[in-house]
């Protein structure tokens, strides 16, 4: 009883991450990301890197809502949340909302759930079943 409970937990766990995380991808390539190319190049780094955003925001959510190589759909989750932390977020990091909570929490709880799924891994109510490496 035990083991589905804990999968029924990871599949709820990797389908929030995923149904929400994937709103922001699909934003991104309605409107493009040409505010992120100016963010990064602000910074002094190349535009191309730009579109490494739809591998946080888009694969990355459809891998961890099929459950397949969610442990690297997890990793590409952490990655994005710190770029997103270190380019845009860090004069906020003290920072609390009007409504008293920290102003990142939602950036925390991506990042945060990330590490989690890169931890736990996809479980049996995935494609991959639980089965591999990177599941």
């Amino acid at each position: 009883m035990q083991s589905t409970r804990d999968d029924l937990g990871k599949l709820i766990l990797r389908l929030t991450l995923g149904i929400l995380l994937l709103f922001h991808g699909v934003s991104k390539v309605i409107n493009g990301i040409g505010f992120i190319e100016g963010m990064i190049t602000s910074h002094g780094l190349p535009s191309f890197l730009a579109y490494g955003v739809y591998l946080g925001e888009l694969l990355a959510p459809v891998l961890l809502i099929l459950g397949v190589l969610t442990r690297l759909g997890g990793l590409l989750v952490v990655g994005n949340m710190v770029i997103a932390f270190s380019l845009v977020h860090l004069n906020q990091l003290g920072d609390l909302a009007k409504t008293g909570g920290w102003s990142l929490e939602l950036q925390a709880f991506y990042l945060f759930t990330g590490v989690c799924l890169m931890l736990f891994g996809a479980g049996r109510y995935s494609v991959s079943g639980g089965r591999g490496a990177w599941d």
